[in-house]
């Protein structure tokens, strides 16, 4: 065993023994202590009933796949956002309308691990229209329009494995970028030995065009070297034009990368300047490289999703671009990058790192004109540590992992081992305060804390463990966020509350910039969707050879049609079920028995399919499964389902407008005089 690795395993132990010792005085001091604010807590998040909170914050769902809204400082869940996931509380991912979103060149992937909500920007701050999200195992990214709280479109990124890095934004929201953190063999490469790792492994970068809703699409990728890559933000100020993207495995190890891949005292930081990039690309550089990857986006007008197959991107090797791409020695694993609100200074979080080292923007430049150039790795020069370091943050913590800004010259560090945050002051480097976090903090939220703007008055913690701070619930427990004030000089605890998933990272705005905004319903005038209706009238069902179709209305408190006779075995019967009400939180959900996907939730306006395929003959409820109205247990209906070849005719009680319309078409048939009478035409 080297004296290297001996050292960084007794390190770990012994990290790991004063972690063990300090949960133990955490867990008896969570009834008070320095930090607590004892007197007035509950006051501080108390929102009284009716009344609205001053934040909305964005939680990741790490394995969950979605976003989870919180409101602060209450810490009330308000929202759960579909995005990677199928969700049966609403349909999506089940709907017809709604599988293309997560289609891709894998086939239909109906799960991801959600790591990192970034908010679209303007000049550097927050504006409220969107919120990205990343896929990390299949490589996605998302944008959830915040006028709807919804997904809205979603892009796989081709020559990636772990879209972790990801998606962060450029200052003028004209990108967001995602990097890979496997590196993998590209192209013809990809069935090679593992062990051929340092000659066939490669990274990438990838900046998606992101300020047009409905046309995400990578602009060009940056081809790296093997490392891992593993977090990534913009540069402003001095910084603008730049992007930093944090690695590791600068050892290039494939296997136990606990030890292998933690031997070497620096890795690095990718610096980008993508202006250059962008220059380099337009200048015919950049190689146009096949590939197969998918973009899915949510039609406003329909509200039905289209899946479009793309073959081709940009890869922009720094070989053929040089000045695109530098390297900065960080100490060590590091895992987080963050650029203060002014631009100057590029944090970085070592999760081995005694320190917690600070570059310079400005030195960062004058590094590279001066060529202070240790050595070059595949085209790519590696700055000289002194040359571009600002600082280091002495003794802070054991694990620092991330950082936020107040823009009041402070920033807040996690340590994930010693279970704590702590605050320093930008510019001398001296630790000003620290408080325990329960337990085992990744990464933490200031409102607007990787803007030009931070809003400064709240902090919240996203802890792994929390053991002994709610109710047990068996082997798994909810995981947890804690709310902080860094409105004075001490950070002060004012409240817990659990998180659905496991929260990687959080962003957060004032309520103000959109609450006013929000869709209420869709306009039924408007709606351009193929099997929607306007409203009662225009209920119809129809044959096509073994497929059914029913355009269904859905309005307090009945469905038309609400009888349905002459479905056969072998049928697959199409609900298209539209909401026909024009009121604000006016809901209907539909589901039929033996139904195997999921129930529709229909917002006002909106219409949405439900594929259905009886296995046998019967009698079939269905009904509303949102209470919409003190008669919503009436609101339900049936549907006879006969035997294959079945001379029942097939008719429901639709209007006459609509019988007439299905007549002419040959598409209705008309019960025998006496027959059903229970299928009489609505009037």
């Amino acid at each position: 065993m080297t004296s290297t690795v001996r050292k960084l395993l007794t390190g770990g132990i012994a990290a790991t023994a004063g972690a063990t010792l300090l949960f133990a005085c955490q867990a008896t001091a969570t009834k008070g202590g320095p930090n607590l604010v004892t007197g007035d807590a509950a006051s501080r998040v108390y929102v009284a009933p009716g009344q609205h909170d001053e934040y909305y914050s964005f939680l990741s769902g790490g394995f969950s796949g979605q976003v989870a809204v919180y409101a602060l400082p209450s810490g009330r869940l308000i929202k759960h956002i579909p995005v990677f996931s199928q969700h049966a509380e609403n349909g999506y991912g089940y709907s017809e309308e709604t599988k293309a979103m997560l289609q891709t060149s894998y086939g239909f992937v109906p799960w991801d691990d959600s790591h990192h909500p970034e908010l679209s920007q303007t000049a550097g701050e927050v504006n409220g229209k969107w919120l990205f999200i990343n896929a990390n195992n299949t490589p996605r990214v998302a944008r959830i329009d915040l006028t709807q709280f919804e997904t809205s479109e979603i892009l796989e990124l081709p020559n990636s494995a772990g879209g972790h890095a990801s998606p962060f934004t450029t200052p003028d929201g004209r990108y967001v970028v995602s990097a890979t953190r496997f590196s993998v063999p590209l192209g013809s490469n990809a069935d090679v030995s593992i062990d051929s790792y340092k000659e066939n492994f490669k990274g990438t970068l990838s900046f998606i065009t992101a300020d047009q809703p409905g046309k995400m699409d990578v602009a060009f990728q940056i081809l790296m070297p093997g490392y891992n890559y593993d977090l990534g933000h913009a540069g402003k100020g001095p910084s603008e034009g730049w992007f930093f993207f944090t690695s590791y495995n600068s050892e290039q190890a494939y296997t136990k990368l606990e030890t292998n891949a933690s031997q070497a005292d620096k890795d690095y930081i990718a610096a980008v300047n993508y202006r250059k990039a962008e220059a380099c690309v337009a200048e015919g550089k950049a190689q146009p490289t096949a590939v197969t990857y998918y973009h899915n986006f949510m039609d406003e007008k329909s509200r039905v999703a289209t899946s479009e197959k793309k073959t081709s991107v940009r890869l922009l090797d720094p070989k053929a671009c040089p000045g695109m791409v530098y390297y900065l020695p960080t100490p060590k694993s590091p895992h987080g990058v963050d650029v203060d609100p002014t631009g100057e200074y590029i944090v970085a979080g070592g999760k081995l790192a005694t320190v917690i080292p600070v570059h310079s923007a400005k030195k960062l430049l004058a590094a590279i004109e001066a060529r202070a150039f240790e050595k070059e790795i595949d085209g790519i020069p590696v700055l000289k540590y002194d040359a571009i370091l600002a600082g280091e943050v002495q003794k802070p913590g054991l694990g620092p992992l991330h950082t936020e800004f107040d823009g009041r010259g402070n920033a807040y560090t996690s340590h994930f081992i010693s279970s704590e945050v702590v605050k320093w002051k930008l510019g001398t480097w001296e630790v000003l305060d620290r408080i325990p976090v329960y337990y085992s903090v990744g990464h933490i939220m200031i409102p607007g804390g990787d803007s030009r703007k931070p809003f400064g008055k709240y902090l919240v913690a996203m802890n792994k463990i929390t053991k002994d701070r709610y109710l047990p619930t068996g082997a798994e427990l909810a995981q947890s966020a804690q709310l902080i004030d860094i409105s004075g000089d001490k950070m002060k605890l004012l409240l817990d509350f659990p998180t659905i998933g496991e929260p990687h990272y959080a962003q957060a705005l004032p309520a103000s910039l959109i609450k006013d905004k929000q869709v209420k319903f869709f306009k039924l005038s408007e709606s351009t969707h193929p099997h929607g209706i306007k409203g009662e009238p225009e209920a119809a069902i129809e044959r096509t050879g073994k497929t059914v179709h029913v355009k269904m209305a859905a309005i307090r408190s009945h469905f038309a049609p609400d009888n349905i006779e002459g479905i056969q075995l072998g049928d697959t019967v199409m609900f298209h079920v539209t909401n026909v009400e024009q009121d604000w939180d006016i809901l209907h959900g539909f589901a039929v028995l033996g139904a195997n996907n999921a129930e529709l939730i229909l917002q006002p306006g909106e219409t949405r399919t439900l594929k259905w395929v009886p296995q046998r003959t019967g009698i079939y409820p269905f009904y509303c499964t949102d209470f919409c109205s003190a008669l919503h247990q009436e609101m339900s209906g049936y549907v006879r389902v006969s035997p294959a070849g079945s001379n029942v005719p097939l008719i429901a009680n639709v209007s006459k407008k609509a019988q007439t319309q299905l007549s002419r078409a040959g598409k209705y048939e008309k019960p025998a005089a006496g027959q059903h009478a229970n299928h009489k035409a609505n009037d």
